[in-house]
């Protein structure tokens, strides 16, 4: 029974729930910044390259077309995709650095640790005592 205790105690540690949180919400997240891309920037760009950009693709070796329609046996390198996925990534690192940036701004600032008061230093004092023993004798 003390390890399932001990475990419980673990998992509802403040800092391991607020992971999982964490977790959740920047998966939500991700599907936010994927649908973004890939409905709005996506479509914007292939207006660029006049193709839709998520299929753009370089072939490498032509495929056969089979009696579904499917091309069966080519090799291609899906670049398209590579730079869809490149652009949710550089979305998700740039929000992650703005939220970032504003909780750390928030934060209270440390003051700073009043100095200690100037006076003199153990040498001095102990020089002193010294002194002071030598007169009374």
């Amino acid at each position: 029974m003390g390890v399932l205790k001990e475990f419980k105690d673990f998992a509802m540690k403040g800092n391991l729930v607020d992971i999982a949180v964490g977790f959740v919400m920047g998966a939500a997240f991700k599907q936010v910044v994927t649908s973004f891309t890939g409905g709005i920037v996506s479509p914007l760009i292939g207006l660029l390259f006049n193709a839709d950009f998520k299929n753009l693709k370089w072939i490498i070796k032509d495929g056969i077309a089979n009696d579904a329609g499917n091309v069966v046996g080519e090799v291609a390198v899906l670049y398209g995709d590579f730079l869809t996925n490149v652009i949710d990534f550089i979305i998700v690192a740039f929000v992650m650095f703005v939220i970032v940036k504003g909780i750390n701004a928030t934060k209270k600032k440390k003051e700073p640790v009043p100095e200690v008061p100037k006076g003199p230093s153990q040498e001095d004092l102990l020089a002193e005592i010294r002194d002071l023993l030598a007169k009374q004798k």
